[in-house]
């Protein structure tokens, strides 16, 4: 669950420099593209070599994002998810360089697979979902009082046992089983 949590807290991160860093590109601040470019090089090439193992292939599409990017920096302020952008984008461009290379080639197209099976697409949109899921459970769990949400966190997140959340709240078993379940009867009346 902390690690779930240090993932997270270095992907918002991620994601607020990534912000910080696309104003002050549109603002003409050179050094923000070079920044962009070097927090997001590494992640856009391992991302690529799941799709192509052709090496040089895939630093020229990167290459091609990245420019694609710098000459339409007066676009960027309408793109809600850079890393998803530059993510399709670079698909994108491998899969037509691929198409390319495919029609002036006399391999027949069955024999091609330009895609890895291992789809980090739906991983990235998983990790996404999660990420909201967690800010609703955030939300949720802020609307119990003190004693339910503590309740509530040590048997289902921290999976203690009854007897151990008697011990730890200095609380009677029938006080417990009381209060986390007025705790979830007001969770499930909050979520409708």
């Amino acid at each position: 669950m902390e690690s779930t949590r240090a993932i997270q807290s270095n992907v918002d991160e991620r994601a607020d420099l990534t912000t910080q860093l696309l104003n002050a590109f549109q603002a003409g601040d050179p050094m923000a593209f070079s920044r962009l470019y070097d927090l997001y090089i590494n992640v856009l090439y391992n991302y690529g070599y799941r799709l192509t193992n052709d090496k040089e292939l895939l630093k020229d599409c990167i290459h091609d994002v990245f420019v694609k990017v710098y000459t339409r920096r007066g676009d960027l302020g309408s793109i809600e998810n850079f890393k998803s952008y530059i993510f399709i984008s670079l698909k994108n461009k491998i899969c037509d360089e691929v198409r390319k290379r495919i029609n002036m080639s006399t391999a027949a197209i069955e024999d091609v697979d330009p895609v890895a099976t291992d789809d980090i697409e739906k991983k990235y949109l998983k990790a996404e979902q999660e990420r909201v899921e967690g800010r609703m459970i955030k939300h949720l769990m802020g609307q119990l009082s003190p004693r339910q949400r503590e309740a509530l966190t040590l048997y289902y997140i921290e999976e203690r046992k009854y007897e151990d959340i008697c011990e730890i709240m200095s609380m009677n078993y029938q006080s417990v089983r009381n209060l986390m379940h007025r705790g979830l009867v007001k969770l499930r009346s909050i979520a409708k």
